[in-house]
């Protein structure tokens, strides 16, 4: 079940990608042209939708803001999201296909091709969100953390950093292909996940300069705070004066879906709590590291307890 907060703590209001995973793990190596015995799971997902629902395992108010078809897997979704305690903004769009992620994963939990139908989001207009974001920019309270992933266009991101409180935006760079899309909020941005290859897009430097250094061109590009992964090296954070590196424990890997998103609720679930930046990053890595263990891409074992080995207690 999802912890209850023992205490206030901002609520965190999540848009972008709504769909459906469909996860394989194989049971042998995956082979071409031919079927492999796997072990198949289905379960929301869409980074946005990963975020928020595990912001709620760890004792955070969420609101989740995207887009889903007028179809049975829509309906669905939207059902189970809405069991799980979810806060919902999803607007229906009539005629379109609820937006799905196909998954193949080898025994050793490493990923060997996935595949992702969000026509539905990425053909989206700002003016499909715009009553939705409105209206949550007129209820939430200035506090709350505002998290967006680059799944969205260009114009809608735009509008999300109008309606969102001034330095309380994050967004994910999501991949190589889309973290550019970003370039339009760069200036509104407080909090940037990326990892190295996206990070240095949107730096504009090579992807084999060092962390710091392309820390140092986002802070100049206007991302005040980031927290840039690098696989099994260490991961950066930087809050525009200096830089913290933390290298992951090693762990046996069952599953890479969600880590990435596990990271980002873990650190968004120290923040609202009123951790700074390089004292919130540590939950988000022991968030993914648990995601990794699990199937699937919120582990049923996330809580706040698992991740800070204690009740509530703000470090500030």
């Amino acid at each position: 079940m999802p912890d209850t907060p023992s205490r206030s703590v901002s609520p965190v209001v999540c848009v972008g990608a709504v769909h459906w995973d469909s996860l394989a793990r194989a049971r042998r190596p995956i082979a071409p042209d031919t079927s492999t015995p796997s072990d198949i799971i289905q379960a929301p997902g869409g980074v946005a939708t990963n975020v928020a629902r595990a912001l709620i395992r760890l004792g955070i108010p969420a609101t989740l803001c995207g887009v889903i078809g007028d179809d049975v897997p829509g309906r669905a979704l939207a059902e189970q999201l809405g069991r799980e305690g979810l806060c919902l903004r999803l607007a229906e769009r009539k005629g379109q296909v609820t937006g799905q992620y196909l998954a193949l994963h080898d025994p050793d939990g490493s990923l060997v091709a996935a595949c992702v139908d969000d026509t539905i989001l990425a053909e989206a207009s700002p003016e499909i969100f715009q009553a939705g974001l409105a209206s949550l920019a007129a209820e939430m309270p200035a506090h709350a953390f505002w998290f967006a992933d680059a799944n969205l266009p260009p114009d809608i991101l735009k509008a999300i950093a109008g309606h969102a409180p001034s330095g309380r935006l994050a967004a994910d760079a999501v991949s190589v292909a889309k973290a550019d899309r970003l370039t339009a909020i760069t200036g509104a941005l407080r909090l940037l996940f990326a990892n190295r290859a996206e990070a240095a897009v949107l730096a504009g430097c090579p992807e084999t300069a060092p962390l710091s250094e392309i820390a140092a061109r986002l802070t100049d590009r206007g991302i005040s705070e980031a927290v840039i992964t690098d696989g099994t090296a260490p991961a950066l954070a930087s809050d525009g004066s200096g830089f913290r590196e933390y290298r992951p424990d090693p762990v046996a890997i069952r599953d890479v879906t969600g880590a990435g998103d596990a990271l980002i609720a873990g650190t968004l679930a120290a923040l609202a709590r009123g951790y700074d930046l390089f004292d919130a990053v540590p939950p988000g890595l022991a968030a993914a590291r648990l995601t990794v263990q699990s199937a699937g891409a919120v582990s049923a074992d996330l809580s706040w307890q698992n991740l800070s080995g204690k009740p509530d207690i703000n470090p500030v």
